[in-house]
């Protein structure tokens, strides 16, 4: 696998793009809260829960000790990278057997 189809699988599939724009207007989101709200509260769940999966197993590499700012960020951003990776070889996967399948009939 090259390196222009991850990134063909990870930002130019419509499902990827989709999936990125929405954590991006979270983070922004957050980060405007987080700037000039006086009490954030739980403003960061909302980043988070969009990379979900991925991100359960964070808490497991860090045994309890809460990680700092850029560590957290870090993390985040990979684990929504990977998950747009998975969704975009998804999205590509269904649509080669669609088009195999179209293919595959017999013409009338």
């Amino acid at each position: 696998m090259t390196a222009r189809t991850l990134v063909r699988l990870t930002f130019a599939n419509p499902a990827s793009a989709i999936y990125l724009g929405l954590v991006g207007a979270a983070l922004a989101y957050a980060t405007a809260v987080t700037l000039f709200a006086a009490d954030p509260g739980f403003v960061w769940v909302l980043p988070s829960l969009f990379a979900f999966p991925l991100f359960l197993f964070v808490p497991l590499v860090h045994a309890g000790e809460p990680p700092a700012t850029w560590v957290f960020l870090t993390e985040l951003v990979l684990c929504v990278l990977a998950q747009s990776l998975a969704l975009g070889t998804t999205v590509e996967a269904a649509r080669g057997r669609l088009r195999r399948g179209a293919q595959a009939r017999p013409p009338r």
